[in-house]
């Protein structure tokens, strides 16, 4: 038989919490502030009491920004639970929603890529400009930006 890998948590503080998780304890008590994660009861002396319920969501929260989910996405996928439904339809619109961003940026990154190659091909060029006091591969594009959004 194998030991089980983490010990079930019978409430530990902050820091603990944090380090098994890879967070700093401050983003811990912004999810709690903003109520992403519940706050722990506390110890006598005032200290946060997490148990095995904060770690799970934590990890959650973890995986579901890795995802590209943001926090009030997430809230609301804890609230589904909370409420004791599923959140997959949510969930699923809001990757989709996430893919088309991607795709966007992706298209976006393409042509900048594309416009990036042509002045790399032209800098060669402009080199010979006297008087430039700076890469006329920068200044040119600065330019070619500028005239676009006017």
């Amino acid at each position: 038989m194998t030991p089980r890998l983490q010990k079930s948590l019978d409430a530990v503080k902050i820091g603990e919490v944090a380090t098994r998780i890879g967070v700093n304890p401050k983003t811990i008590r912004f999810y709690e502030s903003i109520g992403v994660l519940p706050e722990p009861p506390r110890t006598p002396s005032g200290y946060r009491d997490y148990d095995d319920e904060h770690v799970e969501r934590l990890q959650f929260i973890k995986a579901a920004q890795r995802l590209g989910l943001k926090l009030d996405d997430i809230a609301e996928v804890m609230a589904f639970r909370d409420r004791g439904e599923r959140p997959c339809d949510y969930v699923v619109g809001v990757v989709r929603r996430e893919v088309d961003d991607l795709s966007a940026r992706i298209r976006e990154m393409r042509a900048l890529k594309r416009e990036l190659e042509t002045l790399i091909g032209k800098v060669d060029q402009q080199r010979a400009i006297e008087g430039e006091k700076y890469c006329p591969l920068i200044t040119h594009h600065d330019s070619v930006s500028r005239m676009r959004s006017n």
